[in-house]
């Protein structure tokens, strides 16, 4: 069991980046809460490959409902990755499953 970090990680920015090896070496992730949804994805915009944040940990919008790539504003959903507006609407951000266990986020 690989922890990620706990709930109470999320609560301040409702995100958090992190370094991880997914078997390939070092990558770059964030998790994303909202309400009761915890998701892992890939720090990577199908755009362009750039880290979707615009400073650490901050990769949802003012209102916490998406996820937004600083690069050029598309919008994703925090439920599935899938991109709702921008240059690469209907491409979707490259999960990582991961799983709660009490408090605790870990790779699934």
């Amino acid at each position: 069991m690989t922890e990620l970090c706990r709930l109470e990680q999320l609560d301040a920015t409702g995100s958090l980046g992190l370094t991880v090896d997914l078997g390939r070496g070092p990558e770059e992730i964030f998790v994303v809460r909202r309400q009761d949804i915890v998701r892992a994805y890939r720090n990577s915009c199908p755009h362009t490959g750039g880290p979707l944040e615009w400073q650490d940990d901050a990769f949802l919008d003012e209102e916490g409902e998406h996820i937004v790539c600083a690069t050029h504003g598309a919008l994703f959903r925090i439920d599935d990755g899938y991109c709702l507006a921008g240059p690469c609407r209907r491409q979707s951000l490259s999960a990582v499953p991961v799983r709660l266990e009490g408090e605790k986020v870990v790779l699934a």
